[in-house]
């Protein structure tokens, strides 16, 4: 039967090797992720080359692991589903080569899939069936973007960040403060000890469901080197700036999320991407949203393979696949 099928994803469109097999577009057999922060942190951020050949090294090794831990063979699965973008280049190539390599071997379809319809889909793994239409957050390293969801496959894009990312704001931030890398839990872990004490600006761009974060990155910046250059800095303030940026950002996410949701009518809303694991962006989005809010577990909110899997699921049973000449997509968009 459909909902019993097994599908094999793969992802590698950062620094995270990823492979896993899900059945039925919702059930996770097997999410294997081999992280590279420890080795990209000295760096301050991912370096292209390095997270590349790092693929290279891991990948057979996670696709070896993940079908063991889903206790399936190869003559088991259905199809094979990858990443083709967004991402890095080098990255995606490795994992769509040996995508292409694996579907041929063993004669299964092979499904490119967005790295960002990937995320929203990452819903579908907690066990509830989201309704239609529904408006989903995604918010990551490199993207912030409102999705009009109107059914499988359907998507309108009603806004993204016209600068920083809110999950790159995050990253720079934390650069700026001093807090290490990746910023999302730096910043995350820094403000569980300071005070949201700092008004730093929102940019609320009225009349438009666009994102901006470049001002408030800014303000920070110019906040902390005013402390500096006074001598004044130390770790409480470090904590409280983190705080104020993390409300501001926080704030505006939740504002103009909640404002498109009910103006479109959508049954509810969803979150997805890395900062979607952020506390109290869950929790103030929960608390002001009229509709139910879903989000995944945190591990599922990061890059990984069974979001990818069960995305290729709902693909397979729609009847797509793509040809051998499918081809990496860095600047992928949705919607």
């Amino acid at each position: 039967m459909p909902q019993m099928l097994k599908v094999l994803g793969i992802e590698s469109s950062c620094d995270e090797t990823a492979a896993a097999v899900v059945a039925g577009g919702t059930k996770v057999l097997a999410n294997v992720v081999a992280s590279q922060i420890e080795l990209h942190s000295r760096f301050g951020g991912v370096v292209p080359e390095v997270a590349s050949r790092q693929h290279l090294l891991a990948a057979i090794p996670i696709i070896e692991r993940a079908l063991t831990q889903a206790q399936v063979a190869w003559t088991d699965l259905s199809a094979v589903a990858v990443t083709i973008g967004p991402g890095l280049v080098g990255s995606l190539l490795v994992g769509v080569n040996i995508a292409k390599g694996i579907a041929l071997a063993q004669g299964l379809p092979l499904i490119g899939i967005n790295h960002l319809e990937a995320h929203i889909y990452a819903n579908w793994l907690e066990g509830k069936e989201p309704p239609f239409p529904l408006l989903c957050l995604i918010v990551s390293g490199g993207h912030t973007d409102l999705i009009l969801m109107k059914g499988h496959g359907v998507y309108l894009r009603l806004g993204n960040s016209r600068d920083d990312a809110a999950g790159e704001a995050f990253d720079k931030v934390a650069r700026i403060l001093g807090l290490g890398y990746p910023g999302g839990p730096a910043i995350e872990q820094a403000s569980r000890e300071g005070k949201a004490c700092y008004h730093l600006p929102r940019a609320w761009l009225r009349g438009s469901d666009d994102f901006s974060f470049s001002g408030l990155k800014t303000a920070v910046f110019r906040l902390t080197e005013e402390l500096r250059s006074s001598g004044r800095m130390n770790s409480p303030l470090r904590a409280d700036i983190a705080a104020s940026f993390q409300q501001a950002a926080v704030d505006v996410l939740v504002t103009k999320t909640v404002e498109a949701a009910r103006r479109h009518q959508v049954q509810c809303i969803l979150l997805a991407g890395g900062v979607a694991a952020n506390n109290l962006l869950r929790e103030t989005m929960a608390l002001r949203s009229p509709i139910p809010v879903l989000c995944p577990s945190p591990t599922l909110c990061t890059d990984n393979a069974a979001m990818v899997a069960a995305t290729g699921y709902f693909h397979l049973i729609s009847g797509r696949a793509d040809s051998w000449e499918l081809d990496v997509r860095p600047n992928l968009r949705l919607g």
